[in-house]
């Protein structure tokens, strides 16, 4: 590789002449873009369901689709990327975005809407590593990175808090298929907005792209989770419908490793995965998202079928949870500087769990301060444990690396996700439907069909009327909310071992320092390009913490350097030596 491309793959904002923080506003609008189809269907589903009359694993499919699919071609997108370069794939996924949302606003079948659902998930994948490598490359300080992600977290929890009342009043005043449509304005403004400000950005090109690995990558991921969700749906284990795609999947996924390991230029440097700090911030991202993405699933069931919210009153509910998770995410570069990965990570999981134990006091009548109280803890405890983790796992990755790094942990993101609604909502059916075994004066054919979902219970009953259909819905009312609390501490548990596999990531935030003190980007670029010779000494680390770091973006611009890129006013450290070498110049990192 060129010294020149070396340098653009350091450096994007200085080749488009932007500003660094304009480029992470216009990267936080793509992830408002993503983060708002995450949430904004979960309201709809009581109204869609009564529309298109889904199977139980229909309607899991079209929740879950989205991510599944999404996780499982992050690899081979972020890859991508890398080669034919991000911002081209991010403007392409784009574009995507906006036609599967069409499709799925006007989808009259479940097929068609997990199509759908499942093409938004391609566009996730174009959109979602490419704008994290783009931060990476960016934000070469640590310091700066973890106030630029914890922006992009708090924007997040925007998009979460945004998208279930957006998606009540849209599902309240139209029907379920307008909560696609706020996806088309919203793409329509950021492609252009994307196409004009996003500067280009490609990482390190040696070697051929390994096509066949992405996809046996893609394969291997996505057979583990259909395997995943054909047991949360209630399927045997050892039925061959559900450990067939997982041992597909787990084969793959093995001889996927493998191959890496013996390429010479690998998709996803397994080197990665030796490093303890590395491998439990991904673990603990997994973890987060399980809990956070079933349980917001089933809440929106208990609030509108248990207690009779509609869907507009279920989004506002839902607010001091998105709320609290915005706070966390605007506080965490302090909060991780003062207190270190370790505390924090672990910390936000024991607060994320001692939530989880105070919602189980929910019963079939409307506690309005148990369920704000319980949403804001769980909000800010887990919105901590997502952002140090990603912050950890961002940091311990070398900028050549960037491109896979993010892959992965937007893998586990969404591989996360996906597990979530399929595990809590495989422990919510398994204590669910016994409940309705034996009820009195209900035949058993009626039993059955009730037993699928607590608003087919409904269904069935108002069919029955009197007697037998009064007490079914009273028992399916029961049924449920004695699962949710079986699911609730089936959570706390999950939550509680992330909070000891916390204990493996590094006491203090640490940044690795090169003895040449003030390093600028941009100097870099021209040292590099006219190869003159730079002499370097012996990198260290030092605690990122004091009262000289920079606490913000008004703080750390100061000044303009060349191509308008804008310079901090303190010298600037590093995060890593990678940030400052040639990544194809063959020096032996530190």
């Amino acid at each position: 590789m060129s010294r020149t491309n070396t340098a653009q793959e350091r450096t994007p904002a200085a080749a488009g002449g932007v500003n660094r923080w304009v480029v992470l506003l216009v990267l936080c609008v793509s992830l408002l873009l993503v983060a708002l189809d995450a949430t904004i269907l979960h309201v709809a589903v009581p109204s869609l369901t009564e529309d298109l009359r889904p199977s139980s694993t229909a309607l899991l499919w079209i929740v879950d689709a989205y991510p599944l699919i999404c996780a499982s071609l992050l690899i081979l997108f972020g890859t991508l990327g890398d080669r034919v370069g991000r911002r081209r794939i991010l403007l392409l996924g784009y574009a995507l975005f906006g036609i599967a949302s069409a499709v799925a606003a006007l989808a009259t079948e479940p097929s068609v809407l997990i199509a759908a659902r499942a093409l938004l998930g391609v566009g996730g994948a174009m959109i979602m590593p490419a704008t994290l490598s783009i931060l990476r490359a960016v934000f070469p300080d640590r310091r700066e990175r973890a106030t630029a992600i914890g922006v992009w977290t708090a924007v997040a929890a925007v998009g979460a808090a945004a998208g279930p009342v957006l998606g009540g009043f849209l599902v309240e005043h139209y029907w379920w298929g307008s909560v696609f449509l706020i996806n088309i304005p919203l793409m329509a403004l950021i492609l252009p907005l994307g196409r004009r400000l996003l500067p280009e950005s490609r990482g390190a090109a040696d070697g051929p792209w390994d096509v066949l690995g992405a996809l046996m990558a893609a394969a291997g991921v996505l057979g583990c989770v259909l395997g995943v969700k054909r047991a949360g749906a209630g399927d045997p284990f050892l039925a061959l419908p559900t450990a067939g795609p997982l041992l597909l999947g787990a084969v793959l996924l093995v001889l996927f490793v493998r191959r890496q390991r013996r390429r010479p230029h690998p998709l996803i440097d397994m080197g990665l995965f030796s490093r303890a700090a590395f491998t439990t911030s991904v673990g603990c991202i997994v973890i987060g998202m399980l809990a956070l993405v079933g349980l917001e699933l089933i809440a929106v069931q208990y609030l509108q079928l248990v207690l009779g919210l509609t869907p507009l009153e279920t989004g506002l509910r839902l607010l001091p949870l998105t709320f609290a998770a915005m706070a966390a995410g605007a506080t965490g570069s302090y909060t991780l500087r003062r207190i270190g990965p370790r505390r924090m990570v672990g910390w936000g999981f024991v607060l994320t769990a001692s939530a989880v134990l105070l919602l189980t006091l929910m019963g079939q009548h409307d506690r309005p301060l148990l369920l704000t109280v319980g949403f804001v803890l769980l909000g800010f405890g887990l919105q901590t444990t997502l952002f140090s983790a990603y912050e950890s796992m961002l940091s311990e990755a070398p900028q050549r690396s960037a491109g896979g790094a993010a892959a992965i942990g937007e893998t586990s993101y969404q591989l996360g996700a996906g597990i979530g609604i399929a595990l809590l909502g495989s422990v919510m059916n398994a204590a669910y439907g016994p409940g309705l075994a034996a009820v009195p004066g209900v035949p058993e054919e009626a039993s059955r069909a009730a037993a699928n979902s607590l608003g087919e219970a409904y269904q069935v009953a108002d069919q029955l009327g009197g007697a037998a259909g009064s007490a079914l819905h009273q028992a399916a009312r029961h049924a449920f909310v004695n699962g949710l609390h079986i699911t609730l501490f089936v959570s706390a548990g999950l939550l509680l071992l992330g909070a000891v596999m916390a204990r493996r990531l590094p006491r203090v935030m640490e940044c690795p320092v090169d003895s040449v003190d003030s390093v600028d980007p941009v100097a870099s670029v021209a040292r590099e390009e006219t190869a003159e010779p730079v002499v370097r000494g012996l990198s260290k680390r030092v605690e990122c913490s004091g009262p000289s770091e920079p606490s913000g973006p008004p703080a750390a611009v100061a000044a303009v350097g060349p191509a308008g890129l804008a310079l901090s006013s303190e010298p600037r450290v590093p995060a890593s030596r990678e940030a400052i070498e040639p990544a194809g110049s063959g020096r032996p990192a530190h």
